[in-house]
């Protein structure tokens, strides 16, 4: 867990960081985090099934909020 929390701390870090901050801020972001999709994800994270977390992702990922949100996130890459 410990490695996850350090990646976490360096993809926080910095421009991209200041970012992805702004990005969670969204309304999209905000609607996603609180959506029963966005706890199913959580679930499967913490249960560390690969199946379950693919699946969970997926369904995060075919929301609106979801692809809004995914949609930014691929812009700032290109950016």
């Amino acid at each position: 867990m410990d490695r996850f929390r350090e990646q976490g701390e360096r993809l926080l870090s910095g421009r991209e960081g200041e970012a992805l901050r702004s990005l969670a801020q969204t309304p999209e972001a905000r609607r996603l985090g609180d959506s029963a999709a966005a706890a199913a994800l959580q679930q499967a994270v913490r249960s560390g099934d690969a199946a379950a977390l693919q699946k969970a992702l997926t369904a995060l990922l075919s929301t609106p909020e979801g692809r809004a949100v995914a949609e930014r996130l691929g812009r700032m890459g290109h950016g």
